[in-house]
């Protein structure tokens, strides 16, 4: 599957294979380094996603409608 279309899910069970078949230690060099980048592009798709939560979670709606920034513990600065 593409990885831009892997849900941050799949993309870490991805991942996880990858990192366990370079841990087995018999993979070829030129096989290791293709898993190697293919785990570097999943790593930064699992990161970009995150990210991309971590904003939404910064803005909450008020009762009113109206976005405003979210703090922890519920407090304004």
């Amino acid at each position: 599957m593409e990885p831009k279309k892997l849900s941050f899910e799949e993309a870490i069970a991805e991942l996880e294979q990858i990192v366990l078949k370079l841990e087995q230690g018999d993979v070829p060099l030129e096989e290791a380094i293709s898993y190697f980048k293919q785990g570097m592009e999943l790593s930064k798709l699992c990161d970009d996603k995150l990210k991309s939560v971590e904003e939404q979670m910064t803005v909450i709606l008020s009762d009113n409608g109206e976005l405003r920034p979210f703090h922890v513990g519920g407090e304004e600065a």
